[in-house]
Parts: C-alpha cells; structure tokens; sequence
C-alpha cells in the first residue's frame, strides 16, 4: 500500500553509512505523505545492511504503526512533533555524525564563519537549550522534537533546515527524505570546519552579513544564479 513511501525511506536511509554519518545502527531517516498522514521511517536497531524496502515502518502522526513488520526508530515521535508543527517538510534524517555531535556536546550553536555555511543559510546552526529533568522523565522523544519546535520559533524551518540538540546530535529535515540526509552531510562539513576554524583562531569572528547575503541570495534568491538554468527557462529566454 505504501510502495513508494517506504522505497523512498529505504533509500534515504542507506545514504547515511554512505555518507559517513552513523556507525552500526545509529541514526534514522523518515520520509511523509503529507496528504496520508502517515510516514516511513527505519526500523529500531537494524543494521543497514540488512535494510529492505519492506523492512520500513508506517506510522501515523500518532505513532500508530500502519504498516510494517517490525517496531519503529525509538526517534520516530520525535519526527511525528516536526511533521505536524513544520508544515512543508517531507523528509527528516537523524544522525550522531562526529562533529555535529561534538558541537553538539559542547551545547554550541556554530557561526556563520565561511561561505560554505552561508551558501545553506544566513543564521548560526541553532542549539536546544538542553533538556530539564522533568521533560526527561516525561516522554523523552516528544520532548525532544518541542525542543526543536522551540528552539526554532522566529525561524522559518525551510531557510534553517537543520538543528543541534544540545547534549544529543544533529537533525535535519527537508522536502524530501533525501534533501534531508543531503542537510545533514551538509551540517557534518559544516561542523567539521567550524571545529578546525576555532582550533586554529579561537577568537575568530563571523563573516560579514554582506559576504553571507551575497553567497545565500546566489543560490537561493529570486535572482539566483548559481547552477543550471531549468530548460523552461531557457526555452522561455529564446522566445
């Protein structure tokens, strides 16, 4: 019933040990149909190489499995609180990459210090506050994804696709399973940059907002000029 759905989950999820972003079991992809309301998302603590497209399991946004052989990421309520409060968002990828999870660790948002981290977004990569013991003792998944709701208030979730849970790891999302895992190789070099641009000048500043504007709105603007023309536009162009 859910074919694609979990084909596309399946995929997605690969894409983490082939990126590098998780040792063994580690990390989790989910990809929603927002019309459904339902999502796929990797089964708890199953290698990936032992992955199948049938081996992804539908939940609802209730967490209610629909579908699937096996029980859920122990993340999937955590996806469930991003696919209701971020409307638009198709995909979500959770990872424990090295140096997002340091910064991570060290409950540090990272800055705008070079191009790379302004050709994805004009704001530092946020950081949750980390969590109280009474959310702790509540339920752990839930609070985690009001954390990221929260910390992401006055941000608009499809400019800053990506997120560090202090004392956790990164999450990313996307409008496809896919365009999530790509945000979350994207905040892992990110990351790692940062991480050496600190070791080798701990007092370096940001870069200039002109500098961060000019590389975002290139790529993302409504002038953007960064990449291949779609052949619409360029069939429109030689009318």
């Amino acid at each position: 019933m859910f074919t694609e759905l979990k084909r596309e989950a399946y995929e997605a999820n690969l894409e983490i040990p082939k990126q590098g972003l998780a040792i063994y079991t580690f990390g989790n992809v989910s990809a929603f149909d927002s019309a459904k309301g339902v999502f796929a998302i990797k089964p708890s603590g199953v290698p990936y190489d032992e992955l199948d497209p049938q081996a992804m399991v539908v939940v609802d946004l209730d967490g209610a499995i629909v579908e699937g052989p096996g029980r859920p990421s122990s993340d999937t309520k955590t996806h469930a609180v991003l696919y209701r409060e971020f409307a638009g968002i198709k995909g979500i990828c959770h990872t424990h990459s090295m140096y997002a999870v340091a910064w991570a660790q060290a409950c540090r948002e990272i800055p705008v210090f070079g191009t790379t981290h302004a050709d994805h977004l004009t704001e530092p990569i946020p950081v949750t506050e980390p969590m109280s013991d009474d959310a702790i003792e509540r339920d752990y998944e839930v609070e985690t994804g009001h954390q990221i709701v929260n910390r992401l208030r006055g941000l608009d979730p499809k400019e800053v696709e990506m997120v560090i849970v202090a004392c956790h790891g990164p999450f990313t999302w996307g409008k496809t399973a896919q365009k999530a895992v790509y945000n979350s190789r994207v905040l892992e070099e990110i990351a790692h940059m940062a991480y050496l641009t600190r070791t080798i000048n701990p007092v370096v500043p940001p870069i200039k907002d002109a500098l961060i504007r000019k590389h975002y709105l290139r790529k993302h603007g409504a002038n953007a000029y960064y990449g291949q023309a779609q052949t619409s536009d360029i069939l429109d162009g030689l009318k």
